[in-house]
């Protein structure tokens, strides 16, 4: 295996991590009904909807990511437009609202901002900025979710770009945007500025997908407005998928990580004199740029669709310094090629992930053996709070997209049941899986001794499992034609689990990523 084909595995077990699993999804729609019912209980706001944008919306948000709300006020079909003291004043209703009601945590009230906005923790410890209007929001989410679909690389490369800055810095608590970090808005246009600047270009200049600026045209009637913006972009981006005569870009993922790397790891010495434009796919030089000027900003990165605002006018010098130093130092690294997987891993991810990913199966190739990872069960513990959550999935069985990994009763794994699973109602599903449950909620041995019976969650042994460990063994050497079949309690025949091989175990990271994407792209419809 060469180095690339390596980089490659481990760039697909770090996006396995961070991909948002089905019980991430169904949280946030628990959240989002939530704050439906706190909204409905405001007499001065009847009427108002709760809508969801950023990154949820796009579907480019990690795991831990935030949750982006916009309480979008009654107006019949008229898109609304209020004030920011109005704006300011229904927010304090909302807060509380939200006090009464109980169950949220109210970090912040950034009344002063462009866009004021309330900072809120649920009661599944979920962040969540609600701001009052934000359609110009929503509509952006819904682009980037279009682009999204252009080519499935750019969603790979903006999660590993989002875990390089944004989760880097929030594991060293200065993920505050007046702490000068890059919000996963601007990244994410970072990621199509590279992509519409490799060679062939993966993507066009934004004015070929939708000309003008988006936010002037936000007014009139909400759904015909909705619809143009829909129907230009999807006419734009059919035209440049199906031209013919455009150059091809094969690159792999981690040709395009490198790449993307090396393109910003200066950024820190460009940025005083050039800007990023997305809308025109170039850097622009800022004293010719009228409209950028008077430049008081560490970084500017115009936004194509609400000309000319600055996304990452929150950015400070040091902040920059330390942004660019990170892609700088993850770079040399790989270029220099003298590095191995848990080096690299180590670079790539911050704090949070690595202890996450040294709980699945896939960590014990990197971390196994190392001082405070892998030194017991490679486990992956998963959340079960499964339940019906109005609109949206109903939770009422384990995440198949995990169906290898094992969940405890008790949060532990004690033997070397690394790929069992855990139902909502905190059995195993043995039915569905194969996999087993022990009674006290720890796995005591090998999985295939172990058998999920269906009298409330007892594991029955089967007499297999009775035999005396020498027995075993003998039978093992023997061949598999003298081992019995478990059976649960009612006779019947139960599937067990097989080792697989080395390969085996990194491909097994690998189905589960892209099962989790088959499951992810299902949820399309909430950029319909």
């Amino acid at each position: 295996m060469n180095g690339n084909d390596s980089l490659d595995l481990i760039l697909k077990d770090v996006l396995f991590i961070v991909n948002p699993s089905e019980e991430d999804w169904s949280i946030r729609f628990r959240v989002i009904n939530d704050l439906k019912d706190v909204v409905e209980s405001i007499e001065s706001i009847r009427g108002a909807t709760v809508e969801p944008f950023g990154s949820f919306v796009s579907n480019l948000f990690t795991r831990w990511g935030d949750l982006d709300i916009s309480i979008e006020l009654s107006t019949r079909s008229h898109i609304s437009s209020a004030g920011r003291k109005y704006k300011q004043s229904l927010l304090g209703e909302i807060l509380k609202a939200l006090v009464q009601k109980g169950g949220f945590r109210i970090s912040k009230f950034i009344a002063n901002a462009k866009v004021p906005i309330l900072k809120i923790f649920s009661r599944h410890n979920i962040s969540c900025d609600i701001s009052i209007n934000n359609l110009s929001g929503h509509m952006k989410s819904k682009i980037l979710f279009w682009i999204n679909e252009i080519d499935g690389r750019f969603r790979d490369l903006v999660l590993l770009v989002i875990l390089q800055v944004k989760e880097w810095a929030r594991a060293h608590n200065i993920n505050d945007p007046k702490a000068g970090t890059l919000n996963s808005y601007s990244l994410s246009l970072l990621v199509i500025f590279h992509f519409q600047t490799c060679v062939p270009a993966i993507l066009p200049p934004i004015r070929e997908i939708y000309p003008g600026n988006m936010v002037d045209d936000l007014r009139g009637v909400r759904a015909d407005v909705e619809e143009h913006i829909k129907k230009t972009c999807e006419v734009q981006i059919y035209k440049f998928k199906t031209n013919r005569s455009r150059k091809i870009n094969r690159s792999s993922l981690p040709q395009l990580f490198i790449s993307f790397l090396a393109k910003f790891s200066d950024i820190s010495l460009r940025a005083p004199s050039h800007g990023i434009s997305i809308y025109n796919s170039q850097w622009e030089e800022i004293e010719n740029n009228m409209s950028w000027l008077p430049k008081t900003y560490a970084l500017f990165i115009e936004d194509p669709f609400e000309q000319p605002t600055n996304t990452a006018r929150t950015v400070s010098n040091n902040q920059l310094k330390r942004i660019s130093e990170a892609f700088q130092r993850s770079y040399q690294l790989l270029d220099s090629g003298s590095w191995n997987r848990f080096s690299l891993i180590s670079t790539l991810a911050p704090p949070h992930t690595l202890r996450y990913l040294a709980r699945t199966p896939a960590g014990s190739q990197y971390f196994n053996g190392i001082n405070g990872f892998g030194t017991g069960p490679q486990v992956m513990h998963l959340p079960i709070q499964h339940q019906a959550m109005g609109k949206g999935p109903v939770m009422n069985q384990s995440n198949r997209a995990f169906s290898r990994f094992v969940q405890s009763t008790n949060g532990r794994s004690d033997g070397t049941s690394s790929r069992l699973v855990q139902s909502s109602n905190g059995r195993s599903n043995g039915a569905s899986t194969g996999f087993v449950q022990s009674s006290n909620g720890r796995s005591n041995g090998a999985p295939s001794r172990f058998v999920q019976s269906n009298n409330g969650g007892r594991a029955l042994q089967s007499p297999h499992q009775q035999k005396s460990q020498k027995t075993r063994i003998a039978e093992h050497k023997a061949g598999p034609s003298n081992n019995p079949v478990p059976q649960s309690s009612n006779g019947q025949k139960v599937k067990t689990w097989r080792p697989k091989t080395e390969t085996g175990v990194c491909s097994l990271a690998t189905q589960c990523y892209y099962h989790v994407q088959m499951k992810i792209n299902s949820l399309k419809f909430l950029a319909i």
